[in-house]
């Protein structure tokens, strides 16, 4: 069954531009990414990224494995 685009696939409730926090293990160490922009369930809280957000965590998280961060804490940063 084919989901309309802005409701969530989990509760049914409306998606809507927000933010949300992403976090990854990396085994050494942890990296948590704030304010990363995302479509939010206003009923369950789930977040969703899209592509471009998604290519820009790539590039954040592989820079903190490279340096072998511990624990990396940053808020998203401002495109221009």
């Amino acid at each position: 069954m084919t989901q309309h685009s802005g409701r969530c696939p989990l509760c049914e409730g409306e998606k809507a531009p927000g933010v949300t926090t992403f976090a990854v293990d990396l085994g050494h160490g942890v990296v948590m990414v704030r304010r990363v922009p995302a479509q939010v369930c206003a009923l369950c809280g789930e977040a969703w990224l899209d592509d471009a957000v998604t290519q820009k965590l790539e590039a954040i998280v592989d820079r903190a494995r490279e340096a072998q961060a511990m624990v990396e804490v940053t808020d998203w940063p401002d495109v221009a």
